[in-house]
């Protein structure tokens, strides 16, 4: 399909312990029985689709949930052989794997690092168990010193871990506290991702939220804290390489760098998503379907259009601090940045929001978001997608006719109100969306899937998925 190429994986394991108050991925607590039934659906999976991209290069592996620790270690163990055996891995892959304290022990983590794993991402999201409690977490700060100490000892040197911020109840203190602990940590992680909550329609906490009843730090401290992690990451040797991420020198999530460079990743498991040589598609998202035909799961295939590449390009590129080089655009595309977004750039620039940054060699510059804009991301995003059809002066005219094309095939008219087409905006995130805009964000450090839930609540079931419908303390 894309022999010689590069190739990302991400594989799902849907299954936890118990569902955090704010989580909307597919995942939930399930029995050793279904377990079972889905590690053999998804080996069968990987066999079937190793035969497919057996000529690509493998660089980065993701294995994430739910809670991928949470299953058996022998059963982990076993997805891992399969991939080994019908992929081809890169020597120098990145291979990561997701766990939260609470689900693991020393046993474990060694086992993971003798079947190839090199990168955990570890969740800890607060450092004080009141918080952790208020969220639905199953651990304790101190689970996770364990947790973290035993990567350590097991030979893990390459360790991320997840941070919260704007918790319920939390204030601007607490979050300093959390930041404190995690900085004292030694060695220090080699990557911290710092998410700010945001409240999902289906979580407990959208329920609590509509009632009034969730007390959340007020804009002004979130943004407040958001500040203030940028000048703590920044003064213990981490470098901002994204809008919620930092890593010391070298430590980068490859893996998610590659989802927002756009390389081609295959999902593999429940709900996974994929993107292959500009078509978008994922799996099916029903356990019952999943496990009775793993091999032939596959829906929502979306070839992308031009245009929607080009906006991908953007909205993802400028995620990334360094931002959306100018040669590699003209490179992918046949035409310059100013051809199509010229009047976006300079409106942004004479806003303050958007700034050209040459290179060294000076042999290409990157078009990025400034200090002001990273704050307004979301507005600055949003202007780098056409207007349809009024807009298309800022892009080859041929772009307004496929757009028209495909309101013809979908027999709708064009809706002159919106950015895009409403098919397309079926398939495009909102203007608030952008911020997370991925099809596997875990918003902390690395993607997971954000997707309805599925359900199988019949008595005799061994799982059941709930679908609603609609170290030192370090002063500074």
């Amino acid at each position: 399909m894309i022999n010689g190429k590069e190739l990302e994986l991400y594989i799902h394991i849907p299954f936890c312990v118990r569902k955090c108050y704010y989580c909307d991925f597919l995942s939930a607590p399930a029995g050793k029985m279904a377990q079972n039934e889905y590690v053999e659906a998804l080996i069968k999976e990987i066999c079937e689709r190793g035969e497919s991209f057996h000529d690509c290069n493998v660089t980065t592996i993701f294995i994430g949930g739910g809670t991928p620790s949470a299953l058996d270690t022998g059963k982990l163990c076993e997805v891992i052989r399969a991939i080994k055996n019908n992929f081809h891995i890169d020597g120098n892959v990145e291979f990561t794997i997701e766990v939260n304290p609470g689900t693991t022990d020393k046993g474990k983590l060694a086992a993971y690092k003798r079947a190839g794993a090199n990168r955990l991402s570890i969740g800890l999201q607060s450092a004080k168990n009141e918080e952790l409690s208020r969220l639905g977490r199953v651990h304790t700060y101190e689970d996770f010193l364990e947790t973290y100490r035993d990567a350590r000892e097991v030979g893990f040197t390459n360790i991320n871990v997840d941070i919260m911020s704007a918790l319920p109840n939390q204030s601007y203190e607490d979050y300093l506290y959390t930041l404190r602990k995690v900085m004292g940590l030694k060695p220090q992680p080699e990557h911290i991702s710092s998410y700010s909550l945001i409240i999902e329609e289906g979580t407990p906490f959208y329920e609590m939220h509509k009632k009034g009843v969730l007390k959340l730090p007020d804009e002004e401290t979130d943004r407040k804290m958001y500040k203030k992690t940028e000048e703590i990451m920044k003064n213990f040797g981490y470098y901002r390489y994204e809008i919620s991420n930092y890593a010391k020198p070298g430590k980068e999530c490859r893996h998610n760098l590659g989802y927002w460079k756009r390389v081609n990743y295959l999902g593999l498991g429940l709900g996974a998503s994929s993107f292959v040589d500009g078509t978008r598609f994922k799996n099916c998202t029903e356990l019952k379907d999943y496990l009775k035909n793993p091999v032939d799961v596959i829906i929502d295939v979306k070839q992308l259009m031009e245009y929607e590449e080009m906006e991908e390009f953007m909205f993802l590129g400028l995620r990334i601090m360094k931002g959306v080089s100018e040669n590699e655009f003209l490179d992918t595309f046949g035409y310059t940045l100013r051809e199509v977004y010229g009047d976006a750039i300079d409106e942004n620039i004479e806003k303050g929001l958007l700034e050209y940054a040459e290179d060294e060699d000076k042999k290409d510059r990157h078009l990025r978001l400034t200090s002001t804009g990273i704050d307004l991301s979301n507005v600055v995003m949003a202007d780098f997608l056409f207007d349809v059809p009024e807009n298309t002066q800022a892009a080859p005219v041929r772009y307004e006719e496929q757009v028209q094309e495909e309101n013809r095939q979908n027999d709708q008219n064009i809706n002159t109100n919106i950015k895009v087409s409403p098919e397309i905006a079926d398939n495009i995130p909102s203007e608030n969306d952008y911020i997370e805009y991925s099809d596997f964000t875990e918003y902390s450090e690395d993607y997971d899937e954000e997707t309805d839930a599925s359900t199988d609540s019949s008595e005799d079931s061994d799982y059941y998925y709930d679908d609603d419908d609609d170290d030192d303390t370090v002063l500074f």
